[in-house]
């Protein structure tokens, strides 16, 4: 299945609510020395994968689940500020 079709096919609004849950409980690994980096986060396994951009953190989370779909945050950052920085990257 391909990128497009995965995206198609998932439930995003679940992978949006359990990618943040995870998210909330593992932030304070990576807050405040990771800030400005990424985390790709599979929510069925719990997996979380950080690098330096969103699509570095995708790149290793896809070589471990190649069919899933991945949550993403920028560390310290908030929900809109993510996705306001993923429109520009």
């Amino acid at each position: 299945m391909n990128s497009e079709e995965l995206i198609r096919t998932a439930n995003l609004q679940k992978i949006s609510e359990e990618g943040q849950k995870i998210y909330d409980q593992e932030k304070s690994k990576y807050e405040p020395a990771q800030n400005g980096k990424f985390l790709a986060i599979e929510i069925e396994s719990g997996d979380v994968y950080l690098a330096n951009s969103s699509s570095e953190a995708v790149d290793l989370a896809r070589k471990v689940h190649p069919e899933k779909v991945f949550y993403v945050v920028k560390i310290g950052h908030s929900s809109a500020e993510t996705l306001a920085s993923l429109g520009g990257e």
